[in-house]
């Protein structure tokens, strides 16, 4: 009897292929659904590549074909002309009602924490209508919620450090007292991993042993990397007028500011117990002397579609 076939939204990115290489490892076999056909493939001809079509219905659910579970990671983090929310949550749409029609026995699907409790926030609204498309779908499903994370290939603690170690002074969006409970990439993939077996019908939390206000998350990193800074709180719209300003220079949108308004209203947390064990400080401090050595484009890892994310500028 040939092993389950388990599809991978997004298997040469981040939590895709923290989840293939795992998902390989336990014998599994896997096919990627991407927009990024030709980025380079780590795994070779033990992971099947096909294109995430939504312009093409009958394909998407052509490649879904014999799966048993469809891991889903596809979202944009912020709108541009290339990509927007909306757009994301009709394809999301369109990619369940072809996992519907192939036959797939469960979606495992990563929304974000408190999806539903913030529908001014277009990147939450986004996620709650994606969620309430899956839910009424009828495939059987588990939904789980992270809020950061962190690892390999990692953004928003990555660009912290490079921030820290750039710049004499490091602005706080307002006094930094809002917290967050990150997660390391390899515990979600465990998490992702599980979810294909284990009950069904829950939303799960995903969330790390650790949590920490913004700036104690900020001196953290700083003390570990050993540059010792200015951690100043500023206005939140003076943060998003230097962010934004920043930007350009980085060839990336930095953080917007329904971001720093879901960071400062704790969306980014949660009393849930952990759902991983490995913990952000001790990752930092063995990641210390590489850490924030290069800025981490997520701009570019959208656009620059043949790269590698370890090699996108």
């Amino acid at each position: 009897m040939p092993a389950p076939l388990h599809v991978v939204t997004g298997a040469l990115g981040y939590t895709g292929q923290a989840l293939t290489e795992q998902l390989l490892a336990s014998g599994a076999r896997v096919r990627t659904l991407t927009n990024s056909p030709g980025r380079p493939n780590p795994f070779g001809n033990r992971l099947e590549v096909r294109p995430l079509a939504f312009a093409d219905p009958g394909a998407l659910e052509a490649s879904l074909g014999g799966a048993d579970v469809l891991h889903n990671t596809y979202w944009v983090r912020f709108n541009h002309r290339l990509f927007n929310f909306d757009d994301a949550v009709r394809n999301s749409a369109v990619l369940f009602e072809a996992a519907r029609r192939a036959g797939v026995r469960r979606i495992v699907h990563v929304s974000i924490l408190h999806a539903g409790e913030a529908d001014d926030l277009a990147y939450y609204r986004g996620k709650r209508q994606v969620e309430d498309a899956l839910r009424a779908g009828g495939i059987e499903h588990v939904i789980l919620r992270p809020g950061v994370l962190f690892g390999r290939f990692d953004v928003l603690v990555n660009n912290i450090a490079w921030a820290i170690r750039r710049f004499p002074v490091f602005g706080l969006f307002g006094r930094g007292r809002y917290r967050l409970r990150p997660l390391h990439v390899d515990d979600m993939a465990t998490l992702m991993r599980e979810a294909a077996a284990g009950p069904a019908g829950r939303v799960i939390d995903a969330v790390g042993p650790e949590a920490y206000e913004y700036r104690a998350l900020v001196r953290m990193i700083a003390g570990l990397i050993g540059v010792r800074r200015v951690i100043a709180p500023m206005p939140p719209w003076a943060g998003a007028l230097v962010t934004r300003c920043a930007g350009p220079l980085v060839r990336d949108v930095i953080v917007t500011g329904e971001e720093i308004k879901g960071l400062m209203r704790g969306l980014l947390d949660s009393n849930a117990p952990a759902t991983g064990q490995t913990r952000l400080s001790e990752w930092v401090k063995a990641e210390a002397p590489t850490l924030g050595r290069r800025y981490a484009s997520e701009l570019g890892r959208r656009t620059q579609r043949s790269t590698a994310y370890v090699d996108v500028r």
